[in-house]
């Protein structure tokens, strides 16, 4: 199965690898360490637990994955996470990217369309301690607007374009990160930031690897 310890091994030797392309060549040590205590056998699919320590995507059941480790920590890293943000992430999936921002944010908001995934995700958080999550079932693409603004937005599958409903709920000097494009499986993530006037910034890091965003949009 490995071990965390070569799990963040290898996150650290991509990061030096994909520098030259993120501008990244060290992620935040605190992120890094969050992601050593979190179990990520936990939230793979039972089959695949032999597995859990590989630098590499996993199913978790339903048709969707859990991301790559080092995908995880860059995304997390990017959106800058401080301890009095308030945060929105799109797809809550098996939880693990949910476990790993909880302990980074004061408050965490998260999304997940199939129900199934949602229910044995806040299952599991719950089991874990984790107290700071609010859960929503839905579609993700349209965010949660009755109690935004956001200081960060995570979506962690693929959509065509940004979602102008999600740059909206986005707070002045907040963050998103999302993967983006129309080619199946093949994405650029992209950092979107916006500042203290409400102009948007955004760029393009590297080319990734998601599902895509379920729903009616």
């Amino acid at each position: 199965m490995g071990d965390i310890e070569g799990m963040l091994r290898d996150i650290r030797a991509e990061a030096n690898y994909a520098c030259r392309m993120t501008g990244r060549g060290k992620l935040n040590d605190q992120i890094l360490e969050v992601m050593g205590r979190v179990p990520r056998q936990l939230y793979v699919s039972k089959n695949f637990r032999t597995h859990a320590y590989e630098n590499s995507p996993l199913p978790i059941g339903s048709g969707q994955t859990i991301s790559q480790p080092f995908v995880v920590a860059l995304m997390t890293d990017l959106v800058t996470p401080k301890s009095t943000d308030r945060v929105l992430e799109v797809g809550t999936g098996s939880g693990y990217q949910t476990a790993i921002l909880s302990q980074l944010v004061a408050q965490l908001f998260t999304i997940e369309i199939i129900p199934e995934l949602a229910q044995e995700s806040q299952h599991r958080l719950g089991d874990e301690g984790y107290n700071n999550i609010t859960f929503r079932v839905g579609d993700g693409y349209f965010g949660w607007p009755e109690i935004a603004p956001f200081d960060v937005i995570m979506v962690s599958a693929a959509v065509e374009e940004i979602p102008l409903t999600l740059i909206d709920q986005l707070a002045p000097g907040g963050r998103m990160v999302l993967p983006v494009g129309k080619r199946l499986f093949t994405q650029d993530l992209i950092l979107l930031q916006k500042d203290l006037a409400g102009e948007i910034q955004s760029s393009s890091l590297l080319p990734v690897s998601f599902v895509p965003l379920a729903g009616e949009h």
